[in-house]
């Protein structure tokens, strides 16, 4: 049952990561869009979950390092849309 979750969250991951690009090459999202990082953030969780869960630590070790990537770009985001600043 595990295993079969941990492929799951690995498929849902690639197909976040997918769509998020197919949607930007598109033009129907933004680099600097809520959404696009969103989806990279979340997807690249999934693929480090499933890496690490099949010992594949290079694959993790770039996802996790995607993941940081996406939220500090979100960070940078939500930072310019805020009323303060």
């Amino acid at each position: 049952m595990l295993n079969l979750l941990v492929e799951i969250v690995g498929w849902t991951g690639a197909v976040l990561i997918l769509g998020a690009y197919g949607l930007l090459t598109a033009g129907k999202l933004q680099a600097n869009s809520i959404a696009y990082q969103s989806m990279n953030v979340v997807g690249a969780a999934g693929f480090a979950i499933n890496g690490w869960w099949h010992g594949a630590l290079p694959s993790a070790v770039l996802n996790i390092v995607w993941m940081g990537i996406g939220i500090v770009a979100l960070q940078a985001i939500l930072r310019r849309r805020s009323p303060a600043a």
